[in-house]
């Protein structure tokens, strides 16, 4: 089972400046012309590395990721040129934006925790009185967060921040908002088309050396995103029950159940075979719920070598 999975990238191709490695991804700088961004099968929960890949996580995110990035073109440019592999990307090389621009639809997650709080302000927008957790708000809110280092936490910042403190300038600020809410708007009707609600998700925007904003890295996927399903959604809310979600969220309980949480001197639990199989399994079927579309696996009898020859080809 040793090579079936991708959780190291070590590649060295031809005319390579750099290489940064992520969480998840590992994006290769070729000649200061484009970047080969490869999606591994490592999995990241309270900012920590699980120890163990999960089969055909990265061939799922990153077909997710570019989907969403042709069925978004229209209404915003983006990075990507190619799809030499199940598991690369590759795109123009960009300089990214240093804030993250994260949308809610609904009061969810990091919203929901910060209105138990009693807080009504998150990131400098209000939000109303008298909602409850998952509730839906009467307009999408944009709640920005800047970009943490590795290991670090993203932090939340508000609009008035941003630009007074020169990390994106006015102008440009304003492009971001609206290409954010445009970007929510489509996925909102394309998570409906396939019983779905987009509650919430990020963007990343960078700029290309010519100068155009563009949106980079992953889209809607479920590493980037929170899906519930339509279906008894109201029910559910009448009835104070939490929420059908489709996210990585059932990791998160598995490991709060084991005793994780990212705290320190704590340890990651063991993940045994057959539960790494129920992560694929559910990964599988987060795929096919939000591509409403089979699964097709990749061959993964030897990836790497997979990878670096369909890299190798495209850069010819």
């Amino acid at each position: 089972m040793a090579n079936n999975t991708i959780t190291e990238s070590n590649f060295n191709f031809p005319k390579q400046k750099s290489v940064y490695k992520g969480k998840v991804r590992a994006v290769y700088n070729i000649d200061d012309q484009e970047l080969v961004m490869i999606a591994t099968d490592r999995l990241s929960a309270f900012d920590v590395v699980m120890p163990k890949g999960i089969p055909y996580k990265g061939q799922i995110l990153n077909q997710i990721a570019t989907s969403m990035m042709k069925a978004t073109q229209d209404l915003v440019p983006n990075w990507l040129t190619s799809i030499p592999d199940p598991n690369v990307a590759v795109g123009h090389i960009c300089e990214p934006f240093k804030v993250e621009m994260v949308i809610r639809g609904y009061m969810s997650g990091h919203a929901a925790r910060e209105y138990k709080a009693g807080r009504r302000l998150l990131c400098g927008v209000a939000m109303p009185e008298g909602m409850k957790e998952n509730d839906k708000f009467p307009e999408p809110i944009i709640t920005p967060a800047t970009k943490a280092e590795m290991g670090d936490h993203d932090e939340d910042i508000s609009r008035e921040d941003i630009i007074s403190k020169h990390i994106v300038s006015e102008e440009e600020y304003l492009i971001l908002e609206d290409y954010t809410r445009k970007l929510f708007q489509r996925g909102t009707e394309i998570a409906a088309s396939r019983g779905l609600i987009l509650v919430d998700t990020k963007y990343e925007f960078g700029k290309t050396k010519d100068g155009k904003i563009v949106l980079i890295d992953e889209i809607h996927t479920p590493d980037s995103s929170r899906y519930f399903y339509a279906e008894g959604y109201q029910k559910r809310q009448d009835n104070n029950e939490p929420q059908k979600q489709l996210s990585k969220e059932f990791v998160r309980q598995w490991l709060i159940a084991n005793d994780f949480q990212g705290l320190d001197g704590q340890t990651v639990p063991e993940m045994s075979d057959d539960y790494i199989k129920t992560v694929s399994d559910r990964y599988i079927e987060l795929y096919e719920n939000i591509m409403g579309e089979p699964f097709v696996k990749a061959d993964v009898s030897d990836i790497e070598r997979r990878i670096e020859q369909n890299v190798l080809a495209y850069l010819g």
